[in-house]
């Protein structure tokens, strides 16, 4: 993931290096590298994700992180390098502010799931008392333990709503490119791709795992993804 923030910058500095002051280069470096702070400032609550509690740290995970992600999503960034584009004032602030948001939404999501898991549910969420659902479930070691299935928030919207930030900001950090490659929305495809097939591998996961609280999760947030559409 440093790897990925560094290649960024590289790119955006060859870009200004090459042909002074670019603002599109700019642009998707400066969201790339806050997205990515973002990240490593959330680094304990990814420990508590999929990727660390399911798939671990096998081939997928550490070759995935080594070189997928370092050689191909720094993409966006690498094309601006032989394709500079011009963005112009106003478009610049558009497209960070739409980055900025997508950032905040992301991890505002992540954060109050969290926080509600960490308080037992004794917090507030938008204001009110969160709606939760105690999901009971048996350890392979026999133990019953319980799981919060929140039920508030932006977590009533999908089940997986913080895709939909994360989606939006790839996009977003994409477009200074403009639309004549698919190239530089390499990054967006794919990422749609493992995000569609995550959420719903995570369904399954749960489904197993929470059996009838699942069910009863699934009644009131009925949409994985985005609203009225999956």
């Amino acid at each position: 993931m440093l790897a990925w923030a560094l290649l960024s910058v590289i790119f955006c500095m060859k870009s200004f290096e090459l042909y002074g002051y670019t603002d599109s280069s700019l642009v998707t470096c400066i969201l790339t590298v806050v997205y990515l702070a973002k990240f490593f400032w959330w680094e304990s609550g990814y420990m508590k994700t999929m990727d660390i509690i399911v798939d671990r740290a096998g081939f997928y995970l550490c070759w995935g992180c080594l070189v997928w992600v370092p050689a191909l999503y720094t993409l966006p960034s690498y094309f601006l390098v032989s394709h500079p584009q011009q963005l112009g004032l106003n478009l610049t602030l558009f497209v960070l502010l739409i980055g900025f948001l997508s950032v905040y939404v992301n991890y505002d999501a992540d954060h109050q799931k969290l926080h509600v898991r960490n308080t037992n549910g004794n917090c507030f969420v938008w204001g009110n008392r969160p709606q939760i659902i105690r999901a009971k479930y048996y350890l392979l070691n026999g133990k019953k333990s319980e799981s919060l299935l929140l039920v508030s928030g932006y977590w009533s919207i999908s089940r997986h709503f913080h895709y939909i930030p994360e989606l939006l900001l790839a996009f977003i950090w994409s477009c200074p490119n403009g639309f004549h490659y698919v190239l530089p929305y390499f990054y967006f495809i794919i990422l749609f791709i493992l995000l569609m097939h995550r959420a719903h591998r995570d369904d399954q996961k749960c489904k197993y795992k929470y059996g009838q609280y699942w069910y009863e999760y699934c009644q009131k947030v009925k949409y994985r993804v985005c609203p009225g559409i999956y």
